[in-house]
């Protein structure tokens, strides 16, 4: 297929996902061999009218260089015309901007000319004036409110799609007998909020329980190598063990089920711009709660009028296994010379590099608690980097050991949540 006729798809996906009747399709498509009878059957197992049809453009593009055409045949056959339009007019090439008139910069002079002096821009700013009757009269509180409107709207990620993208969740809780882990009791109470949360953020969930580190690292690679082309972001959840790890980006490792570690770094570059194109220049976003290493803080004393925050009754346990230096190279990261600077990212962790992660068998983890009790009070009106300045306050002030999660953050612009 051009690639023309599969950027076509891509800009009429939205439309086509809301318009497209999948049913009157099937027959023709194995007719005229664009799918075999086990490809539809799969098709049709994506789920609602709108999966169907979102699945069936995504898979069009790798169907040869018919399948435009014949695709285009098939709507025309099935009573959708307007549909084939849209996707011939999306086909077609962009426009080439107006040419605009040879206008000269002038000198700006103070008004009336009283003062005798005149105000000029620098040269590469300067900009072409109209005579004062062929101005329009705005008020210039409406001016500057619009003003202000555009740098924000250029400061913040947009989230448009329905859903916005995916959520990815891996819960560790059970761990094999050789890797001397015990059971992260409370991890299911943080793995029902987190998933509650991000439905409700309208990201379409998908949680995998009790997975080995050749396991987690399948099902990353399968969520990067989906086509996020309608999607405007995507978030990677992750509740296990973990320790210190030598690292060249990002610090810290996650234990499989197996007892076997998978680099963060590794996690992360799963998704940047060279293994996952689709999500060039999208928000890439992962929250991990596990233990940076085995070390117990108890914090110092300050100088403050309120109490420290005493423990729970409840038993406290960490997600915490000392660090080992890994035998051979199984569990390095990929060699730092293939990967590009990363971009569009942020990885919230826990605690800090080194130090444990605290978790109570009754209510969870405190990062996740704390986590989803500040987005569901803030998200409507405030961006994650801030919620997560509060997030790392709150969980700083608990407890007799002491905790503190952190950030590392490339991402260019504000992030909100979609809510509701």
């Amino acid at each position: 297929m051009e690639e023309a006729q599969r950027r076509a798809l891509r800009r009429a996906r939205p439309q086509l996902v809301a318009e497209l009747q999948v049913e009157p399709l099937w027959s023709l498509l194995e007719e005229r061999g664009l799918f075999t009878r086990t490809m539809l059957e799969e098709l049709q197992s994506a789920g609602s009218r709108g999966a169907q049809a979102r699945q069936l453009i995504i898979d069009l593009e790798s169907r040869g260089k018919e399948a435009f055409p014949t695709f285009l045949s098939i709507l025309r056959d099935t009573g959708q015309a307007g549909l084939a339009d849209v996707l011939m007019e999306k086909c077609q090439p962009l426009p080439a901007p107006p040419q605009l008139p040879d206008l000269k910069p002038v000198e700006l002079e103070s008004r009336g000319g009283k003062s005798g002096r005149s105000a000029s821009f620098p040269e590469h700013l300067s900009i072409p004036v109209q005579a004062e009757s062929e101005r329009p009269q705005v008020p210039p509180t409406a001016a500057q409110g619009s003003a202000a409107d555009r740098r924000n709207q250029d400061l913040v990620y947009q989230l448009k799609a329905k859903p916005c993208g995916h959520c990815l969740l891996l819960n560790n809780v059970t761990f094999s007998r050789a890797s001397r882990l015990s059971p992260r009791e409370g991890s299911d109470v943080d793995c029902e909020r987190l998933e509650k949360l991000f439905r409700a953020f309208s990201f379409s969930v998908l949680t995998r329980r009790d997975l080995k580190a050749a396991e987690m690292v399948v099902e990353l690679q399968e969520l990067a190598r989906r086509d996020h082309s309608a999607l405007d972001c995507c978030v990677v959840i992750i509740l296990s063990h973990g320790c210190q790890s030598s690292h060249l980006q990002f610090p810290g490792a996650i234990y499989g089920t197996d007892g076997r570690l998978v680099p963060v770094e590794r996690i992360v570059n799963c998704f940047n711009g060279s293994n996952c194109p689709s999500l060039r220049g999208k928000p890439k976003l992962f929250f991990i709660q596990a233990c940076g290493g085995d070390k117990r803080d108890r914090g110092f004393v300050v100088d403050c009028d309120s109490p420290a925050e005493e423990a729970p009754g409840g038993p406290l346990q960490s997600d915490a296994k000392p660090f080992q230096a890994p035998q051979g190279t199984e569990d390095q990261p990929d060699a730092v010379a293939c990967l590009p600077t990363p971009s569009d990212i942020l990885v919230s962790y826990s605690t800090f590099p080194g130090y444990v992660s605290w978790r109570e068998p009754s209510r969870g983890s405190w990062y996740v608690e704390t986590l989803v009790s500040v987005l569901q009070q803030c998200a409507h009106a405030e961006d994650l980097l801030t919620m997560l300045v509060k997030v790392t306050n709150a969980v700083a002030a608990r407890g007799i050991y002491k905790q503190i999660p952190g950030c590392f953050n490339f991402l260019r612009m504000k992030f909100f949540f979609m809510c509701h």
